[in-house]
């Protein structure tokens, strides 16, 4: 879906120490990446910077964009376009910015805003993941097709984003959350404190005994490789935690929404390390008050990336029932599954193209 299709949009990624725009067309970038400090401590410095780069990217088309479209963090009403509240990387705007009017003022086209978990779920289920699954799912035969997605972003936070029947699930209040569920290991705790860069540098230090080593996650998955100096197992057992705790609040997302879940950001690149107990975290039971053992997640669970269990994924268990009184069967499936997969666009490229998607399909709905 709007792989072909002519229009523009401009796009920004959002961060708290730079502005990077763009602008996109057919779901790709069109232009040279414009990038600018993002002047967060000082709101009119950020607001104009804001200006400028659109300016610049827009300066840079041979024809009008129809739409910006982007992420910015939250808290926010982003139906409204309105930016404010405890926002650590845009410190400026926590009184609250008109920042979807303003810009639509500015520039005299639609504005849409929304956070980067949504935009990257959007983005793999209209054009990326989930059309490739249900691809490869024809290819092998299979029936069955999925319309659900959810999708996770894993790297200074833990984001979410939920798309049904290809509608972004936004909320009433623009506030569909998973960071503050909680911790499996502490319960009082929310769980990105397991989840996310620092969980990966916490624990390191905690089992390692270094408390005050200097690494990044990208040193510490070295360590797991065996690629650099360090303590190996303590390496792997950060990984494997992070995986424990993201795979518990998970499988409370996926037993609600039914669908695919999609894993991007930095930290899915290592995979190999929290991918075990994440599957395991999904897959686990609980019990009944009389010991009966319960499925946590009801649907058998596949990890996509693995391809005998992609080939079990796409085969399920087809049967035929016969219609009682007659000659005449049915056919079903009686294998209840879902998948797990990691982004292939990539956490970025996923954004940019949840932004690009989700500004069409709003203008051609009439919003």
């Amino acid at each position: 879906m709007y792989k072909k299709d002519p229009r523009i949009v401009v796009t920004l990624d959002a961060g708290g120490t730079n502005l990077v725009f763009g602008a996109m067309q057919a779901c790709e970038f069109i232009s040279n990446p414009i990038s600018y400090p993002s002047n967060s401590q000082d709101l009119d410095k950020c607001l104009d910077t804001i200006v400028k780069g659109f300016r610049e990217i827009i300066g840079q088309l041979k024809e009008k964009p129809v739409a910006i479209s982007f992420a910015f963090p939250g808290p926010a009403d982003y139906k409204h376009g309105i930016i404010g509240g405890y926002l650590p990387n845009f410190p400026s705007f926590r009184d609250g910015v008109a920042l979807g009017p303003y810009l639509e003022k500015e520039f005299g086209i639609p504005v849409f805003i929304n956070n980067d978990g949504d935009l990257f779920a959007f983005g793999e289920a209209l054009s990326g993941a989930l059309p490739e699954i249900n691809r490869k799912l024809s290819e092998a035969g299979a029936t069955k097709q999925f319309k659900n997605l959810i999708g996770y972003t894993f790297g200074t936070g833990f984001g979410i984003g939920i798309v049904v029947n290809g509608q972004l699930n936004l909320g009433d209040n623009s506030c569909v959350e998973t960071f503050c569920l909680p911790h499996k290991l502490k319960p009082d705790v929310i769980v990105e404190e397991g989840v996310a860069v620092r969980a990966i540098k916490r624990v390191y230090a905690e089992k390692s005994g270094h408390k005050d080593h200097n690494l990044e996650p990208k040193d510490i998955y070295d360590i797991a490789k065996g690629t650099r100096e360090g303590d190996k197992n303590a390496a792997i057992a950060a990984f494997r935690e992070f995986g424990e705790v993201a795979g518990y609040a998970m499988a409370i997302a996926v037993q609600l929404i039914d669908g695919i879940i999609v894993i991007g950001g930095g930290l899915s690149a290592a995979k190999e390390f929290f991918m075990p107990s994440l599957l395991k975290e999904l897959r686990d039971n609980l019990t009944t008050l009389n010991g009966d053992k319960v499925k946590r997640v009801q649907m058998e669970v596949y990890d996509l990336g693995n391809q005998d269990e992609f080939d079990k994924f796409a085969k399920g268990n087809p049967k035929k029932i016969k219609i009682r009184g007659t000659n005449e069967f049915v056919e079903y499936d009686d294998v209840k599954r879902i998948g797990v997969a990691i982004s292939s666009l990539g956490a970025s490229k996923a954004i940019s193209v949840g932004a690009y998607t989700y500004a069409l399909s709003q203008l051609d709905n009439g919003n």
